[in-house]
């Protein structure tokens, strides 16, 4: 390469790849490697450095690589890549036998735009009435391995649901043709056979429902509602250099790829004069979610939302006023196509703070009420996985805490019943929930995986399990009141696969091994759960032994660069699940060694009548919480509001 041909660099090691090193990666890969237009490129995404290369400023730099995985149509062989950037070059090129690479959003599409036009789905549309192939929307849907046909083993595979709209506008997912599943050869893209259960009757009698909620299409008057505005006339109080984001005493990187979609880099907060390390990198590794339902319609509904098809590739643009209310800054993100042409996604992270009520607050009898507003900072992006959004915000607080919350929303999937085999008057199918005329929404549940890669003080930490339990009756608690607190350190991989106990108020810290506060306890952070629920599901079930990660709340795994992925590297068409059940096999120490946390949280969707015809969100989170790494409120140094009279206020205050 000439000077003048030189790609853009990132100008840090863990900013995400520009979009010339996408196309730099992709033509070195045409170039030296025959990837031709009859290829698919499913994913390329920074080679990220390992923690000991990253170092200080005054080492040089470590080598800029992009990790590629690639396949050939033709004959259905899979790659990865490792592109050299700075030379230009492959540096390895290691064949994937027997794997079937991420779904891409180019095939989705094109699934969609040939079966709308197949004759064989016009005519299995015109059984049912339906003429207007414009209205059609096919939703494809990997497969799991257990259930590709036996003809079909081998292939590239892909089943789809068909919907219509009931007018030129409307809801898309309002209208379910039951019964009704093409099976498509994704890399030639040919209808291989349509599934239809439905019968003669079945075919020509769909259900009067009400599915939309565009306002001029619902047929109840909008409520008034008075204007809210949120302003800061003096500015923000958080800066952004690149992808370098700082507030209050907090710092962190932003990253973004296509499978995770955003990641939080070297989080660290300052605190007396230092930058002391909270976690090297916080993202959601997989997204697992099966539907609870062996009816013909959604028996094969199980979606990797993360695995199979990539939050970044699904990331959408946010609007100020719509999805973020305030001063906000916006971050761009940039992924690509299946051709490896990069695409940008405007305004794909947003950064904004927000009032949080009261921080602290106390009213002394003499001199009146003494209170801080809490203000936290939150880094936002949303995904729109087809039918479902997910908005996750990772929050960042004054005290030192940590929140990560998910709102689920969007359209639940639907099916309808054939006249006169609804269940009876009052009464419920047995796996959903009746939600309009002759439609249920299925159970299913929306398990996330959350890899937490904490660095409490520097990498040597250590995993406890806390629990709270009663003091047994005796002499020194006559009363019976004493509650303990018991703290097991976790030193093995089997010792770090746990379970939320309720009854114990289980929780897991994370603890310095080199490092405590000035009472001689260990720094450390806890991880308080939220949103954990059981699998309850089958131990001989397909979907676990795919996702054996969620038979835990939480693994425990020593570090290592090369595991990212709990469910396997490629769970598209997988059996069984090739990540933590077989990484932690080795039962590993990971006691006063660097560790990840792999945290499973979600929904236990029970679907209500109330989430039609779009879900008002459901909210869960977890909490990373300070648990000794200060010496005291971290937050006393937060200043009196400017614009208020609550602080030092005067008048006494008192009983009665």
């Amino acid at each position: 390469m000439s000077t003048l041909e030189q790609p853009v660099r990132a100008p840090h090691p863990l900013d995400p790849l520009t979009e010339s090193e996408f196309r730099q990666a992709t033509s070195v890969l045409r170039r030296d490697r025959g990837v031709g237009t009859r290829w698919r490129i499913a994913s390329i995404e920074l080679r990220e450095p390992p923690k000991d290369a990253l170092g200080t400023q005054t080492q040089q730099p470590p080598p800029r690589e992009a990790l590629v995985v690639c396949w050939n149509r033709d004959d259905g062989h899979a790659y990865r890549a490792v592109v050299s950037l700075d030379a230009d070059a492959v540096a390895a090129w290691e064949p994937l036998p027997a794997q079937q690479p991420n779904i891409t959003l180019d095939e989705w599409h094109e699934c969609d735009e040939m079966l709308r036009s197949d004759p064989a789905l016009a005519a299995a549309l015109e059984r049912r009435g339906i003429t207007d192939r414009s209205r059609i929307l096919t939703d494809l849907w990997a497969f799991g391995a257990d259930l590709v046909p036996p003809r079909y083993r081998g292939l590239r595979l892909g089943w789809a649901d068909v919907w219509y709209r009931g007018s030129e506008q409307g809801n898309p997912y309002a209208h379910h043709l039951s019964g009704l599943h093409p099976i498509v050869d994704l890399n030639r893209m040919v209808l291989l056979e349509i599934g239809d259960s439905a019968g003669p009757g079945d075919a020509t009698a769909p259900p009067e429902v009400m599915g939309e909620y565009l306002p001029k299409l619902i047929p109840v008057p909008l409520r008034e509602v008075a204007p809210l505005e949120i302003s800061q006339p003096e500015g923000v109080s958080f800066r952004l250099d690149g992808h370098l984001l700082r507030w209050q005493n907090w710092e962190l990187r932003l990253g973004f790829n296509y499978r995770e979609g955003l990641v939080l880099h070297t989080v660290g907060f300052h605190d007396a004069g230092r930058l002391r390390p909270v976690a090297h990198r916080l993202s959601f590794a997989e997204m697992v979610v099966p539907y609870r339902d062996p009816t013909p319609d959604h028996f094969r509904r199980t979606a990797f939302d993360i695995g199979e098809w990539g939050l970044g590739f699904m990331t959408t643009s946010l609007e100020r006023g719509c999805d973020c209310l305030g001063e906000i800054a916006y971050l761009d993100a940039v992924v690509h196509d299946s051709a490896g042409e990069p695409q940008r996604i405007p305004h794909a992270i947003c950064i904004h703070e927000e009032d949080n009520g009261v921080l602290w607050k106390h009213v002394d009898h003499e001199f009146g009420a003494e209170v801080r507003r809490a203000r936290r900072l939150v880094v936002s992006f949303h995904v729109t996985v087809a039918n479902y959004e997910y908005l996750v915000y990772w929050r960042f607080y004054q005290d030192g805490s940590i929140e990560c919350e998910v709102r689920a929303t969007g359209i639940m999937v639907t099916s309808n019943f054939a006249p006169g085999q609804q269940p009876p008057a009052g009464q419920q199918p047995p796996y959903g929930t009746l939600v309009d005329e002759r439609t249920y929404a299925p159970f299913h549940q929306h398990f996330i995986v959350a890899r937490l890669d904490l660095d409490v003080d520097g990498p040597a930490n250590t995993v406890y399990a806390v629990e709270s339990e009663p003091a047994a009756p005796g002499p020194d608690d006559p009363y019976g009141v004493g509650l303990l607190l018991r703290q097991t350190p976790l030193r093995t991989e089997a010792e770090g696969q746990q379970d939320y106990d309720w009854q114990a108020q289980r929780g897991w810290k994370v603890v310095s091994a080199g490092t405590a506060n000035s009472l001689g306890t260990p720094a450390g952070y806890k991880l308080v759960p939220g949103g954990s629920f059981p699998a309850l599901l089958d131990p001989s079930s397909a979907v676990l032994r795919r996702a054996r990660v969620i038979e835990h709340t939480l693994w425990v795994t020593p570090y290592h660069p090369d595991e990212r992925w709990p469910c396997g590297d490629f769970p598209t068409q997988s059996a069984a699940d090739s990540g933590l059940p077989v990484w932690t096999a080795q039962n590993r120490p990971i006691e006063n060694t660097d560790v990840v946390l792999w945290y499973v949280f979600g929904i236990h969707h029970i679907t209500r009548p109330e989430d039609w015809p779009i879900m008002p969100v459901d909210t869960v989170s977890f909490w990373l919480k300070p648990f000794g790494f200060f010496d005291r409120n971290p937050a006393l140094d937060v200043p009196p509001d400017g614009n208020s009279r609550c602080h030092a206020g005067g008048g006494g205050a008192g009983p009665g």
